[in-house]
């Protein structure tokens, strides 16, 4: 069987060309196959590769026929195993990956705002930029020495 990409499909859509498409369960996955008025079966395929594209839920797959403006199509689900559903680890790892950001974020921001509140409930007086900047040059010119200053012999 000949695979379609999705830029493919869609030209094949637009030029009149689908005489019909099935939603195919195998296992826990749906394939989209599609019969062309040419009499050729293609099944649609990843945008770069010749492996079938499968659909872990039908859902998406009824969203994209939908995208590709085909309103009919059949549903096959006589080889259809829920139970051999697997949800793609590339997509789990992403999901963890993305949790354990929003938990880093979160524990950060939870330390940001515990700075500042210590930062505005801190007694000592406040200084204006100028007496700071004043303060950290008095500093820095108590700390060097002759050699550092550019003293030359």
């Amino acid at each position: 069987m000949q695979t379609v990409t999705l830029d493919q499909l869609r030209a094949t859509v637009e030029a009149g060309g689908v005489k019909g498409v099935t939603l195919s369960a195998q296992g826990g996955s749906f394939y989209l196959q599609i019969a062309t008025r040419a009499g050729h079966h293609a099944v649609l395929a990843k945008a770069r590769s010749t492996e079938p594209r499968k659909f872990g839920n039908p859902t998406t797959a009824i969203m994209v026929m939908r995208d590709l403006g085909i309103g009919v199509a059949q549903i096959e689900i006589s080889r259809w195993d829920p139970d051999q559903r697997d949800i793609a680890p590339q997509a789990r790892d992403r999901r963890a990956s993305a949790m354990r950001e929003a938990h880093q974020a979160a524990a950060h921001q939870k330390e940001l705002a515990a700075e500042l509140q210590a930062a505005i409930d801190d007694p000592r007086p406040s200084l204006s930029t100028d007496e700071m900047f004043a303060a950290l040059e008095a500093d820095a010119l108590n700390d060097a020495t002759p050699a550092s200053r550019g003293s030359v012999r």
